[in-house]
């Protein structure tokens, strides 16, 4: 399997980068093809702009999918973008490795979904879903925060950390096609022990050790609505 890890994190020193590194050993220990874009370390561009094109067929209006779809064919797509979506066609299975930052991802890994998921290669027109342009690979999110498991979930005090998930999750992977795994939670681990880190981390290796058992989540198949998307 070949396997592409997009890590998330401004500290090279971090519990998420921990988790990065044990990905990468324990998938090489298997066997596996890894590849890692580590974003801050490549100081990647998160800003999606007209400068992510050479040339472009409209130079007065930016739609910036439309020329997505365009630049890919035309070659005129920026360079960083181009070998980022090679990594992410290359790849059986997609990590996203971040913090969880005000209940999101952190902009650097935001922006690297929207320069690099290209419309016309990942998605467009009915090509989501089951029918998106990455079907048949697999994602899994695997993220870190400082809360205590207890306060996420209906009626505790921050929700279901699902809710807060579901842009990346549905929106985002599952869209384009990804077979979208249950993502994997390392919780407060800024104020743990160094002992319970290391059973974060072993219970990762033991996860991902089991990833071909895994079974995704489920999300709507095209086969369930009519031509116009109204539910059949």
């Amino acid at each position: 399997m070949k396997v592409l890890i997009v890590h998330a994190h401004p500290e090279p020193q971090s519990f998420t980068a921990a988790l990065r590194d044990q990905a990468t050993a324990t998938l090489q220990a298997q066997g596996h093809e890894v590849q890692v874009s580590d974003l801050y370390a490549m100081h990647w561009n998160p800003v999606a702009s007209a400068s992510d094109f050479t040339s472009r067929e409209n130079p007065d209006y930016l739609v910036y999918a439309l020329e997505q779809r365009l630049g890919v064919k035309s070659q005129s797509i920026a360079a960083d973008i181009r070998q980022e979506l090679d990594k992410l066609l290359w790849a059986d299975l997609l990590i996203l490795n971040f913090p969880i930052f005000w209940f999101s991802a952190p902009a650097m890994l935001k922006g690297w979904i929207d320069r690099v998921l290209v419309s016309g290669v990942c998605y467009g027109g009915k090509r989501f879903y089951d029918q998106g342009g990455l079907a048949g690979k697999k994602a899994l999110v695997t993220v870190t925060l400082g809360g205590r498991e207890h306060m996420f979930g209906e009626g505790a005090i921050h929700g279901p950390l699902e809710d807060m998930l579901r842009p990346i999750l549905r929106g985002t992977l599952a869209y384009v096609g990804f077979e979208v795994l249950e993502p994997f939670v390392a919780w407060h681990v800024p104020y743990i022990s160094a002992e319970a880190r290391q059973t974060f981390l072993h219970s990762y290796q033991q996860r991902l050790e089991g990833l071909a058992d895994d079974q995704p989540l489920v999300f709507p198949k095209l086969a369930q609505f009519d031509e116009a998307l109204y539910p059949l």
